[in-house]
């Protein structure tokens, strides 16, 4: 299915990408120009997908198998969509999600090595076909995205090659769906990148 009233945009990229900053800055800005906004992240964003980010990200070493970890994200995942994502977009309003289904082809599938039709497919199971208007990609190096992050999660302690993979998935995924997908670079002051991205999202808005 696609989105009713509202609108669905998705910002993804590897750690330390600028992301959360991005975010937030584009949440306010919406907000500033009357649009009803909600900002949520996968995994995460209901009080059942937080209890899977915990086991996903906790810092305690914790084992976990990639199959595993892959249905642990879909389940996140479908609740996310039937909880907040649709109620959201039937009330009309604009969400940006921190991290949806190109996260998961990115990480599972480039970065693990696990079967990328097989994340395509249960990425449409678990959301029902919802596709984002928009998906902004902050890209960065590795170097500069790791020298951000704090190493405090089961990714961002990843090795330099899994985090160079995830990175090539996601440009893949760009080159792939270039209509949907619009890659603003990451490195530079967060404000300029901020006005990247508006100018990206202003004729979505206008349209509405």
């Amino acid at each position: 299915m696609q989105a009713s009233t509202g609108v669905l945009v998705t910002f993804e990229g590897i750690e330390g990408s600028g992301k959360s900053t991005q975010i937030e800055l584009t949440r306010a800005y919406m907000e500033q120009k009357g649009y009803s906004c909600l900002a949520t992240r996968e995994p995460g964003g209901t009080p059942l997908g937080e209890g899977i980010r915990n086991f996903l990200l906790g810092q305690e070493e914790l084992r976990i198998d990639p199959v595993t970890e892959l249905f642990l994200i879909e389940a996140d995942r479908t609740q996310h969509v039937a909880e907040i994502i649709k109620p959201a977009l039937e009330e009309g309003r604009t969400i940006l999600c921190d991290r949806y289904t190109d996260a998961t082809i990115a990480y599972q599938g480039y970065g693990r090595g696990m079967d990328r039709a097989l994340i395509e497919a249960m990425n449409r199971w678990a959301t029902d076909g919802l596709i984002p208007q928009y998906t902004i990609l902050l890209d960065c190096s590795v170097e500069i995205g790791m020298g951000r992050a704090q190493g405090e999660d089961r990714f961002e302690r990843e090795s330099h090659n899994f985090h160079q993979r995830v990175r090539e998935g996601y440009l893949r995924i760009a080159q792939q769906d270039p209509q949907r997908v619009k890659t603003v670079s990451g490195e530079g002051e967060p404000m300029a990148i901020q006005d990247n991205i508006q100018r990206i999202l202003r004729p979505l808005l206008d349209r509405r």
